[in-house]
This record gives structure tokens, sequence and C-alpha cells, in this order.
């Protein structure tokens, strides 16, 4: 029997050990957290939470706009909404436990072994976890990453602040402001913009999210600035410190920012430092990230990594297949390498936004060929029902053939609408194929089926 041994407990090595019990191999999982390491206990299952709370009252924000006014405060205003954030974050933190427990519950019904201890390499084929050493035919480092620290903006957990350490706070930040304008922060500074808090959102780029569609972005930097968010373009953080009363950031050209919380979102660092990696034979980058191939092996044979501490997309969903192409290769198993180009993503903002395929910039770089049809939320027949005026429908598809090669999304619901975009890319699905598909009427995924059949090409009659 293969002995597999997975150091990391997160979605990288949790369903790596899924897979590997069903196909018959003894694993071993080491993880010093608990089962779902820091995705399902402090990053992405707390931080989505909290963001679906502040979704809800920003939804009773906007009812006004559809008739419904509430009576509970002034003048029929909404002024009466606020957030218990003990309550907001109490059930933060229960549920990610739950989300916890239940993963565990399903490791022990595949008979996978899990052991709560920090875990290092001793060798290609030995793993040290806690006082145990453990042989192992296979190993699997999924051990994730860690949020950046600046020098000179270093969190205390009471004022400056991690994502991480959010939820340890007792009330709602008066004045937050978000060091980091990627995806990380974006999320969050509109999830306490809707929650009540001011919100001051510092970016060094001219953008927010400068990685993502611009399309995508600007609406919704509208959408945050219309909402009264103060957005700082092209402002580099120098320094975060304490005052009596919060903090005050620094930037870059002398200027200063006042608030009394101060979360900073500046990028992660791999935990691959002191584990034995680089002793083992396994090569890692300058950023101290795990190299790996497609089928996620590292230089040293008989060990596989996977999720984010390889630096590859750092997304739950790409960290959960690099785990289980490991095993399906480690085990001789028929295996598709993995395919970026097919992996969709979604930045749980409000409104979402989810982009699978190609980018656009790519087609304007002259890097890839394609047509182009964007239609906008506003006309959309359930959108206006429901008052959505706000994103879009992007399609991509290649001139001649029609094949479906990305998308974008902007809408409520964006990470449930790209799919039908990410099976016609996985599927090399064409334009004429979606838009002979039959949707809803009135859904907004009608808009996905509509701009295919924007894009359809008109048949030229032959023999004429």
């Amino acid at each position: 029997m293969t002995r597999i041994v997975i150091i990391g407990g997160g979605p990288g090595g949790y369903e790596a050990a899924l897979v590997a019990a069903q196909l018959g191999a003894q694993v071993t999982v080491v993880e010093q957290d608990g089962p779902g390491g820091a995705c399902v206990l402090t990053d992405c299952v707390p931080s989505k939470t909290l963001i679906a709370t502040s979704v809800r009252k920003q939804a009773l924000l906007d009812a006004s706009m559809l008739g419904v006014h509430y009576t509970g405060g002034p003048d029929g205003d909404v002024g009466g909404v606020i957030a218990d954030m003990p309550l907001v974050n109490r059930r933060v933190k229960d549920l990610a436990r739950a989300q916890s427990a239940d993963i565990a519950a399903r490791l022990a019904a595949e008979g996978v072994e899990v052991i709560k201890a920090p875990g290092r390499l001793v060798d290609p084929q030995v793993v040290r976890a806690g006082d145990r050493t453990i042989r192992a035919d296979v190993v699997i480092v999924a051990t994730g990453a860690t949020p950046r620290i600046l020098t000179g903006a270093e969190p205390d957990g009471e004022r400056i602040l991690t994502w991480r350490q959010l939820y340890d706070l007792e009330e709602l930040p008066e004045h937050l402001i978000v060091v980091g304008s990627g995806v990380t922060g974006a999320e969050f500074a509109g999830a306490y913009r809707s929650l009540g808090s001011e919100v001051t959102l510092v970016s060094s780029r001219d953008r927010m999210m400068p990685n993502e569609d611009a399309d995508a972005a600007e609406v919704l930097e509208e959408v945050y600035r219309r909402r009264g968010m103060n957005v700082m373009g092209r402002s580099r953080a120098e320094s975060v410190k304490r005052t009596p009363d919060g903090v005050v950031v620094t930037l870059e050209d002398g200027r200063t920012a006042e608030g009394s919380h101060c979360l900073m979102t500046v990028g992660m660092v791999p935990n691959t430092a002191g584990i034995g990696l680089e002793e083992a034979g396994v090569t890692l980058d300058r950023g101290g990230f795990i190299q790996v191939d497609k089928v996620s092996r590292t230089s040293a044979p008989g060990v596989y990594a996977a999720g984010d501490c390889t630096g590859v997309l750092m997304l739950a969903s790409v960290a959960a297949m690099q785990g289980r192409i490991a095993v399906w290769h480690a085990l001789g198993e028929a295996v598709h390498p993995l395919r970026l180009a097919t992996v969709a993503s979604a930045i749980f903002t409000d409104p979402e936004i989810a982009a699978v395929g190609i980018a656009e910039r790519a087609i304007e770089n002259g890097e890839i060929e394609a047509n182009i049809v964007k239609l906008p939320l506003a006309t959309n027949a359930r959108a206006k029902m429901q008052g959505f005026n706000d994103g879009f429908v992007k399609l991509f598809c290649r001139p001649n053939t029609g094949i479906i090669l990305g998308g974008v999304v902007v809408a409520p619901r964006a990470s449930e609408l790209i799919l039908a975009v990410s099976v016609a890319v996985q599927q090399r699905l064409t334009v004429d194929q979606i838009a002979h598909t039959f949707a809803v009427y009135p859904s907004l995924s009608g808009s996905v089926t509509e701009a295919a059949r924007r894009l359809m090409q008109p048949m030229t009659p032959s023999g004429i």
C-alpha cells in the first residue's frame, strides 16, 4: 500500500488526502491549526462570511429604490440598520470552526489520519510531525501562505491589522484605512463600508485591482465612490503608526491619512521557511515559493506541492486541483496537467466580479485575435426588476470558429454566473452553441446567451 504524507490541511492538502484515500493509499495529514487550514479557519471562509453579512446590509440600504422603506429610523430611512459586530464576528468564527469540523469528519470517514502538529521534511521520504517521524512513498507539501508584513507597518492586532485579526475586534471600526487595493483589499474595503465604517482605500496604482479586467475595476470603483468610500489612487504607503486615538498612514509623497484602524492587504508570503525543503532538494524561487510543474512535481523525487506555497494562482480551487493532480500522478492514474487558461476566479465584492479564460488586455496587446461583446447589466430585465444597475457580461471568441476563449461577469452572484462561461471555455464550445441554449426568462444568466448571440457570425450563402 502506498504511503502518502501531506504537510498542510488546507484545500490543497485535504482534497489530495480524500482522493488518495479513495484510491486505496494510506494517508496522513499533518496540520498544526486544524482541518481546512488557514483557508477555512482564518482566510477565505471567514472573509466570505463577513462579506455575505455586508451584502445583506447593503441590500437593506438599497431597498428604498424598490419602494421598500424601513420605518424604524427617523423619517422612514434606514438609520436604524446597524451591524452588531460582536455577533457578526462570533458567527464568522463559529462558521469557520464548523466547516473545519465537517472536513475533519469527512477525512475520518475516509480513514485519513490527521496529526495536529507542525510538519517538516527530514528528507524526500521522511516527514517529522511533532515528535513523530513518518516514512512516506510520496510527500505533498501544502503549507499555504501568510499575510506579508511591511517594515514600518507591523500589525499590533489592535489598531494595525492583518485580515486574520479583524474578527477579534469588539466593535465596528469608525474609520478603516485599507492599505492595498488588490482583490483582498477591495473585498474588505467594500464589506466594511457597507457594514457602516468610513473607509479609505490606499492604492499604489492608478486604479483599484490593477491586475483585473479594467472595465470591471472601473465599475467597482464607481460603486465604491458612490457609497462614500475615499479611494486614493497613486498613493503608496510608507509607514503606519498608532496615535492615541487611532492610526496615521504616511504616504511616500508626504501626505497622510488618519483613521481609527488600518488593515494591511499587501500580499502573501509562502510558508516554506524552516521546514526542510531546500535541504531535501526542493527548489524555491526568489520569493520562497515552491517551484512545481504542471502535475505538481517539485525538483525532489517523490515530493509534490500544492496551493499558495507554490504561488500558482492563489485560489482555493487551484490549490485543490493541484492536490488532486499530485495524487493522480503519484499513483499512476490518468491525469491532465493543470491548465490555467480554464481556471475561473471570483472577487467577492458587491457587485461580484468573475472571470475565466483570456484577459482583454491580451487582445488589446495583439497577443490573441478575438471578437468582444460587452452587455451592460442595466439592459437585463431581471437586473432591472431587482434594481441592479452596475455591471456587465463580456465574452471573447475566436473570429472565425466562434470558439469561446473567455469572459468577465460583473453582477450580483457573478461567482455563480461564470460557470456557464467556464464550461464553454473548458469544453471549447462556440458562441452558436451557447446562443442556442435555453436560458430562463427573466434571469441574469440570460445576458450570457444574449452576449453569445451578439457574437454569432452571419451565415454566408454558398454557391451563389
